[in-house]
């Protein structure tokens, strides 16, 4: 039995058609393959910010790697992120504003760090 491939989509709020179109591209490019995706913006994740980081923690345990989108501003997604850091999740960038921190998650996501 294939063991199923665990995605973790991360992002601020603003692009959230963008990671259904991510996810909705995820379905087609596995399709007949075992495959699990969250999304903590679809996930009904409600409550406070302790509430939602520690359900971001329990979806990051659970992933096999992690995509993000971000506009460098959120502070969820950069906490977010560090969760990545820590467990040491592998990381893959699917949009990114370009500014100023982009370099230290392209360093990450090619395994630099880890």
């Amino acid at each position: 039995m294939n063991k199923s491939k665990k995605i973790f989509i991360i992002g601020s709020s603003q692009y959230i058609e963008k990671m259904k179109k991510h996810r909705d591209k995820l379905i087609t490019v596995y399709k007949g393959k075992n495959i699990e995706m969250r999304l903590p913006n679809l996930d009904d994740c409600e409550g406070d910010s302790l509430d939602i980081g520690i359900k971001n923690r329990e979806n990051m345990e659970w992933c096999d790697e992690v995509h993000v989108f971000w506009d460098q501003r959120s502070t969820g997604t950069i906490f977010d992120f560090g969760m990545a850091f820590a467990l040491r999740k592998p990381i893959k960038i699917i949009y990114m504003e370009k500014k100023t921190f982009k370099n230290a998650f392209e360093l990450y996501e090619q395994g630099k760090g880890r």
